[in-house]
């Protein structure tokens, strides 16, 4: 068995855990990022591609702004539509603020390289079997890599390690309260080598269900179509998914769509509200997915995780720094405040755009009372507006 000693272990090397790293690393406190899958494997997850304007400022703070800012892609507004009725919410003039399209993997992907270009360590292929005193202020945590076990010694712990991950189980039942709400219908997802729909995302309604019409750079796209949790990916053909994408948005829409490219990728995934309490145990803090997941309709999990590192990395930075303890002691109200926030939300926007399997005629004309509302109403698309380019730190 191999001891090593560091500042700060994190756990997951998704986004989270590389950004918090970098972060800490910028200010002269060491980590060691422990991940449990290989770099091809984190590289190849497809995840959400809308960033808030703090979350590219907090990436800009970290050094890795660089090819974001170069092929990234500035959205002034989305689309809602009703069948064929189309609604713009134009953002920048609602909020004065706008948002960025740019890949989670292409996130990550500038992040492995910020880490190794300043020498940082990410052991891979490395599970954690367990964190020990993580109520003291010398915790460990024991990892297994090529059948060997391994301690890090540290000062704090940080769970990056999303839903699954070991770190929030480490907090005992006594002092942890989750709340959780499934979802009775998941996300099928195409990732296509084809320019996208419209320049703007496209949020549809339909009595086939939910669709959204989004991108990831000029020639690839990524759509979704709400579909029940019975279905299975492999029972779904491109043409079949073309075809059901086209019943469901704007004909006009519908009409230009582009469906010959090559398909990069499909999956189903499915949709909960979860948030675990509280997101420290003493020397332990989660953050991103370890700690809350929200349905992506919204656009909130990646930028909920960025929100957490931002709160997470200040702390740390003056507990180790200055002694100061006030950062770390109020990191969990702070973030939580926030994730409730960006929770309700990402439910609402769930709750009027979905067809629900127990829906009646009344829950059908209050989405479309809702859609009318925003139509008419200044102060509903500004009250979305705010929430949906990110809410302040």
């Amino acid at each position: 068995m191999t001891t090593t000693r560091t500042q700060v272990a994190i756990i997951g090397g998704g986004p989270s855990g590389l950004l918090l790293s970098q972060l800490l690393d910028l200010n002269g406190i060491d980590s060691i990022v422990i991940e449990r899958k290989s770099r091809e494997y984190v590289l190849g997850r497809i995840r959400a591609g809308v960033l808030e304007a703090g979350s590219v400022k907090l990436l800009q703070d970290a050094g890795v702004g660089e090819r974001m800012a170069r092929e990234g892609q500035t959205h002034d507004g989305v689309e809602l539509s009703w069948h064929d009725e189309r609604l713009h919410i134009d953002l920048k003039a609602l909020t004065g603020t706008p948002v960025t399209v740019y890949g989670q993997t292409e996130i990550t992907h500038d992040l492995y390289d910020a880490r190794e270009a300043r020498g940082g360590q990410v052991i891979h292929e490395a599970e954690v079997q367990r964190i020990e005193g993580a109520e003291t202020d010398s915790p460990v945590v024991v990892y297994q890599k090529d059948g060997q076990e391994h301690r890090i010694e540290c000062r704090f712990v940080a769970g990056c390690d999303g839903f699954h991950g070991p770190a929030r189980k480490a907090i005992p039942d006594t002092h942890r309260k989750e709340f959780i709400r499934e979802y009775p219908f998941g996300w099928l997802g195409m990732l296509s080598r084809t320019p996208p729909a419209t320049e703007e995302l496209i949020y549809a309604t339909h009595d086939r269900g939910f669709a959204l019409c989004s991108m990831r750079s000029d020639e690839i796209s990524r759509y979704y179509v709400q579909v029940p949790l019975t279905e299975k990916v492999e029972d779904w053909s491109p043409d079949r998914f073309w075809d059901e994408l086209k019943r469901r948005i704007p004909a006009d829409v519908a009409a230009n769509l582009v469906t010959d490219g090559e398909v990069l990728e499909m999956s189903i995934a499915p949709l909960r509200s979860f948030v675990s309490e509280p997101m420290r145990y003493g020397s332990l803090f989660l953050a991103g997915d370890a700690a809350h997941i929200v349905p992506p309709t919204g656009a909130k999990g990646l930028n909920l995780a960025i929100g957490d590192v931002y709160y997470l990395h200040r702390a740390l930075e003056q507990a180790i720094k200055n002694n100061n303890t006030a950062g770390i002691d109020g990191y969990s109200d702070t973030a939580l405040s926030r994730v409730w926030k960006c929770e309700r939300f990402s439910w609402w926007m769930t709750s009027i755009l979905h067809d629900f399997p127990d829906q009646g005629d009344f829950e059908k004309r209050m989405q479309r009372a809702e859609f009318e509302y925003l139509a008419r109403s200044e102060t509903a698309r500004k009250s979305l507006a705010e929430n949906y380019v990110g809410l302040p730190y």
